[in-house]
């Protein structure tokens, strides 16, 4: 299965967001979350400290990097903002 990556809102819980990056990571070693908004951003962000939490213990370190993306909402277009999680080589 492949993984398209997560898609965050303002009122996504960062701790089940930690848990699923962490997880996605052990299996695939990257994954992308989009957001839309500063509310997103931010609870992406808190998403992403608590998975580098939950893989630190398996000797994992996380790399996030920003890039701006645009995409389609109700038929308009939107820029967003995607994080590139990986896994530091």
């Amino acid at each position: 299965m492949e993984n398209k990556g997560l898609t965050v809102s303002n009122k996504t819980n960062p701790n089940s967001l930690g848990g699923a990056i962490a997880e996605i990571i052990k299996c695939e070693r990257k994954t992308e979350i989009r957001v839309i908004g500063a509310g997103a951003l931010n609870q992406a962000i808190k998403g992403v400290i608590v998975a580098r939490g939950f893989v630190a213990s398996l000797g994992i370190n996380l790399v996030c990097i920003p890039a701006f993306m645009n995409t389609s909402v109700e038929d308009d277009i939107r820029t967003g903002i995607k994080l590139i999680i990986r896994e530091e080589k």
